[in-house]
């Protein structure tokens, strides 16, 4: 019998050494930089995947990406990332070396923000730089007038992880000044049309019997009931994680006492948010919305949503007074005569229908789809909402669109500006 020969060595590393189960932990960490879902039972999975698929470059991948990505839009970071991290470590140091910003003459590939920012810590083995005194001052100042500028025009989509993070506390600071209306309820005060005896009657109780102050009834003011309807699919999930954590505090009890909103989670089927909404704290709420929501990432079906809320949450559109905030893309897989039948009765039983759509920020958008065409003619007007600005600005835009007519809008003057 022949002597086994000696055992090949790749770039991958020697399981015997350790080397490849110190490279895939590694790489693990990097995919959770930039934002992908990886836990300890998914990794645990992928190494029990190499063992059974062996070594080869492709089977290794298509294992990984198997194991490690569950969701359709980070199959493009997650190959990007494993062709960078798993190559001969002299290339990719070069790499490293390319995105840093002292190294003019070298050109950094395209890839994505979220890639780039994971890739730049991502080797355990590369000896961080010692920084130097100026580089230190440099770092104080990282968060400048013109980062804060960037990040409020820059689109959700384009945001590297830690920006994101970012904009996500940025967003639950951003005041919110509701419409408001006069309800039937009056209170007393100064002035006002009608004299308010029983409280001037017992003002006099306190000076003897006097009347020396009338006092008069006033209409209160509340603000006008909201209905949030929030897209979840896997086009528009970056988008709804950021709105949905700007609803939340900008339309908080803290902030508007009086304020009626209800919120619901549109995809395959409608879910209701009221139980995450009512926590205080933003970050249990966006935990809670974690693990209610099972349609983050998935398909959309507007029409039988919209039908759902129909049958089950019509009591929340009472005296056609409720502004309702539809938020999606338009990219319905759905019927799309039910869509159109169902925001017929939506529109007739809201004050006024918003369209909320990212995909607006470009200047040749056109409602090409069907889902986006029915919104398209159906809605009182429509909006983008891609960044920071657009969220700042939104409450002057709810304005201008209550003072529009209810009806007879021509399709060309839907978009609130």
């Amino acid at each position: 019998m022949a002597a086994p020969g000696p055992a090949r060595a790749s770039w991958w590393g020697d399981a015997r050494s350790g080397k490849l189960a110190a490279n895939l932990v590694g790489f693990g960490r990097a995919l959770r930089r930039a934002g992908l879902c990886v836990d300890a039972q998914r990794m645990a999975l992928a190494q029990q995947s190499l063992g059974l698929v062996g070594l080869a470059r492709e089977d290794m991948a298509a294992a990984l990406e198997t194991v490690l990505v569950s969701r359709a839009q980070d199959r493009g970071v997650f190959r990007e990332m494993f062709a960078a991290y798993f190559r001969n470590p002299e290339v990719a140091q070069q790499l490293l070396t390319q995105l840093l910003p002292r190294a003019p003459e070298a050109v950094a590939p395209r890839r994505r923000p979220r890639v780039q920012e994971a890739m730049a810590t991502a080797w355990p083995n590369t000896a961080p730089k010692p920084a130097q005194e100026e580089d230190e001052l440099l770092l104080d100042g990282a968060m400048s007038a013109g980062d804060r500028q960037r990040l409020r025009h820059a689109d959700f989509e384009q945001l590297s992880a830690s920006e994101y993070r970012l904009v996500q506390q940025l967003v639950r600071d951003i005041a919110l000044p509701l419409p408001r209306y006069r309800s039937r309820r009056s209170l007393a005060a100064a002035r006002g049309a009608q004299l308010h005896w029983q409280a001037s009657l017992a003002r006099a109780a306190h000076t003897g019997g006097e009347l020396l102050q009338l006092r008069r009834r006033q209409r209160r003011m509340r603000p006008l009931p909201w209905l949030a309807l929030v897209d979840v699919s896997g086009s528009m999930e970056r988008y709804a994680r950021l709105l949905l954590a700007f609803l939340h505090q900008a339309t908080s009890p803290a902030r508007h006492p009086l304020l009626r909103r209800h919120v619901y989670s549109l995809g395959t089927r409608l879910q209701d948010l009221e139980a995450a909404f009512a926590l205080a704290d933003p970050d249990a709420m966006l935990g809670q919305l974690n693990a209610c929501i099972a349609e983050f990432g998935g398909g959309t079906r507007l029409g039988e949503s919209l039908a759902q809320l129909r049958r089950e949450g019509a009591r929340h559109l009472v005296g056609r007074r409720t502004l309702v905030l539809l938020v999606s893309d338009g990219l319905d897989t759905g019927d799309a005569g039910l869509l159109e039948r169902e925001l017929l009765w939506l529109r007739r039983h809201s004050a006024r229908l918003l369209w909320l759509n990212p995909l607006l920020r470009f200047d040749g958008y056109a409602p090409l789809a069907q889902g986006a065409a029915v919104l398209h003619r159906h809605a009182h007007a429509m909006l983008a909402v891609h960044n920071l600005q657009s969220l700042q600005e939104l409450a002057g835009h709810l304005a201008r669109l209550l003072a529009m007519p209810a009806v007879g809008l021509p399709a060309g003057q839907r978009t609130v500006s």
